[in-house]
């Protein structure tokens, strides 16, 4: 009875863990876009205090958004119960833990760079810049794809959350950095599974067990 109440509650963490992903994420984003517009061509640029006070607070979040990004992440596989695929499931969190890696990896890089006095090095910017939104935002969309995959198998994702998956997946995987502002459709795209997560549209692992 204790195992089946654990189970019936993840969902609702799984739909929360992703809300909070989400919502830290994107602001984390639009801090960064809006205090280095340029992005990595901005570069050798000083900045004011005002964008290093933005791009601090970026930074403070993210590691708050990647701890709610695993739960998210762990409480969907565990959702997927013995039902996924293992093929699949590997690729999933093979492509979550790296997403994670290279988002941490890519703050504490630019925490060295914002560090640095008068104008940062071109080197340290463009690493941190490159690291999240070519390799980090590439792992996403193959999360995206899984996600989306998992979901449609078990039948637990509508076809148009499956189609806006794949829509997602394929905008971070071909666009990637090349359009600014194209990494916020990865938040949105969590937000979105979240809520449907939180409206009650639990995947299979929480269906109540047939009786022995």
């Amino acid at each position: 009875m204790e195992h089946q109440r654990e189970r019936l509650g993840t969902p609702r963490a799984t739909g929360i863990a992703g809300v909070v992903f989400a919502i830290l994420m994107a602001t984390a984003i639009v801090l960064m876009r809006l205090a280095l517009p340029g992005g990595a061509d901005a570069a050798g640029i000083s900045v004011d205090a005002g964008q290093r006070s933005a791009v601090r607070t970026a930074l403070a979040l993210l590691p708050f958004a990647g701890i709610a990004f695993l739960w998210f992440m762990g409480a969907l596989r565990e959702q997927a119960g013995e039902g996924e695929d293992r093929f699949v499931s590997t690729v999933f969190l093979g492509s979550g833990l790296v997403f994670v890696a290279a988002l941490f990896g890519s703050a504490a890089a630019a925490g060295t760079v914002l560090a640095e006095s008068g104008r940062p090095s071109s080197f340290g910017r463009h690493f941190a810049y490159t690291l999240l939104t070519t390799y980090g935002m590439r792992m996403a969309a193959v999360f995206v794809f899984t996600t989306s995959t998992i979901g449609r198998r078990l039948g637990v994702f509508p076809r148009p959350l499956v189609v806006l998956g794949h829509l997602v997946g394929l905008t971070l995987l071909v666009v990637g950095a090349d359009v600014p502002w194209s990494e916020l459709v990865f938040p949105v795209w969590a937000l979105i599974v979240g809520l449907h997560i939180l409206r009650g549209r639990h995947p299979a692992g929480s269906r109540p067990a047939a009786p022995a």
